[in-house]
């Protein structure tokens, strides 16, 4: 297994011993594109770094053409900024917890803001000012777990595991403002779909719930939904016609839950970046999530088959040049794969062989989560069971499917997809009136996001009743089932 050294030894992301998975395929050619996401994301933020809040029309003058050194941070050609520091954070966690662990994730991004882990330099340098004030937060509300578990040092609270961190009265590892909305969670994400890939729903729903951890505007939350939707159709195959449809988001809904997309992120998703004069037609690679999305899709649309013409396209836009690069390179990767990204590049990139590595146990451990666990996103599209089916098979059902990692199973806790949750649990609203003592009504107040309505149609009362006994309880008790995500959560 790849290990990541403690932040607290100064070890530099080149000096990070290299270990690939035994067992590798290397002819899968989602391997390549997920590897190619990874790289493509590294390339990205190195080209653009050295230009980093250079205008437009400065960069028309002076073009990036390959990589350089000098610049906005004083780098060497092929070092990277925050957007690949945080990514690897993320994947390193994924690889470490071979699971989704927002908290091990904020530990993480702490690491990296207060020791330099990960950091090309060995320091902290680039962060936006909406990851700064998360992360600022993150650790106030930590000094509370430190309290209340009597940790005696940091590595311990850093160490809790996320099932005491859940069971904190009062914390809440959301630590942005709600209207934090800037490109930070988008540039970092790739890690989310690609370890998901094989599991649609989950690498939507991750990648919602990744974002919102440091930004906390729903529009930045469904920015990564729909991007990692696109990287997860990259990998696995789709063509450039269909990732680029204005009908993509409503051909793979599915993936999205119950939830719709926000409509600035919906406008983009509809083709608002295809504007064939770019720059002169609005396009612009600044902060804003949503002109970062707009802006990485148009360099897409228009690079010509060419990831070197792409990369370079969305550079020259100006403004934050490593970020835009980025977030293009996550996609164009995806969909090029690491072969054909530009091989002088791939040789001076910065830590390549470690990036590379993270790649293969990206893809090999999600694969292997895949293999070992029954996952719910393809329950629902291959075992819907009719509701008039028995109460025994209802729970037979059940059974095999697990929860979250880092729940603990509890009578109060049901583990279904919102979709498969539709077509299972049902009952009248005279049943719902007679069972819940706080009224059919207070289950809107909540602010759970599912249709619930919906799923309560139909079914036999010997079927429906005692799941919704347990679906209530949960609700009542404040221990949401993890398909019933509070909206603050994401």
């Amino acid at each position: 297994m790849l290990k990541f050294p403690s932040p607290y030894d100064n070890v530099l992301p080149h000096q990070i011993q290299v270990i690939f998975p035994k067992d590798l395929s290397p002819k899968e050619p989602t391997l390549d594109r997920v590897i190619g996401s990874l790289v493509g994301l590294a390339i990205g933020d190195a080209l653009g770094a050295s230009v980093e809040f250079r205008p437009h029309e400065y960069l028309q003058d002076n073009p990036v053409t390959e990589m350089q050194s000098g610049g906005t941070w004083g780098l060497n050609a092929g070092q990277w900024t925050d957007d690949t520091s945080m990514g690897l954070c993320l994947a390193s966690s994924l690889i470490a917890k071979q699971c989704f662990d927002p908290y091990d994730q904020m530990v993480r991004y702490k690491w990296w803001y207060k020791y330099g882990f990960l950091s090309s330099t060995g320091q902290c340098f680039d962060i936006g000012d909406g990851t700064r004030e998360a992360l600022e937060e993150f650790c106030h509300r930590q000094s509370f777990l430190k309290e209340i578990y009597r940790c005696k040092t940091d590595e311990e609270v850093d160490q809790l595991p996320l099932e005491k961190v859940l069971n904190a009265n009062g914390f809440s590892l959301s630590c942005s403002s709600a209207g934090a909305a800037g490109n930070g969670a988008l540039m970092r994400l790739a890690p989310v779909p690609l370890f998901y890939f094989r599991s649609p729903t989950e690498a939507v729903s991750y990648a919602g719930r990744s974002a919102i951890l440091t930004h906390g505007n729903i529009i930045a939350r469904d920015a990564c939904r729909y991007f990692a939707a696109l990287i997860v159709a990259a990998v696995s195959g789709e063509s450039k016609e269909k990732l680029l449809s204005n009908k993509f988001y409503n051909d793979h809904k599915a993936w999205f839950g119950s939830e719709n997309i926000h409509p600035e992120v919906l406008e983009v998703a509809r083709g608002s970046y295809k504007q064939p004069r770019g720059y002169d037609d609005g396009i612009r690679g600044n902060g804003y999530v949503v002109k970062a999305l707009e802006a990485a899709l148009w360099a897409f649309y228009y690079d010509q088959n060419s990831f070197k013409t792409g990369v370079l396209a969305a550079i020259q836009l100006g403004d934050d040049t490593d970020t835009t690069a980025a977030i293009y390179g996550q996609l164009a990767g995806a969909y090029y794969g690491y072969q054909n990204i530009p091989e002088n590049w791939r040789r001076q990139l910065y830590g390549e062989q470690l990036i590379t590595s993270i790649g293969h146990w990206l893809h090999f451990l999600g694969k292997e989560k895949t293999n070992t666990q029954q996952q719910p996103s393809m329950l629902v599209r291959q075992h819907l069971i009719p509701t008039t089916n028995s109460q025994s098979q209802h729970w037979q059902l059940n059974s095999t499917m697990s929860l979250p990692d880092g729940i603990e199973q509890d009578t109060s806790i049901v583990d279904f997809a919102d979709a498969h949750l539709q077509s299972y649990v049902s009952t009248s609203p005279k049943l719902l009136r007679q069972n819940n003592p706080h009224g059919v009504h207070n289950l809107v107040d909540t602010n759970y996001n599912t249709d619930w309505k919906q799923s309560y149609l139909n079914s036999t009362a010997d079927a429906g009743l005692p799941r919704f006994r347990r679906i209530i309880k949960s609700i009542i008790n404040s221990k949401p089932p993890y398909h019933f995500s509070k909206s603050s959560h994401y």
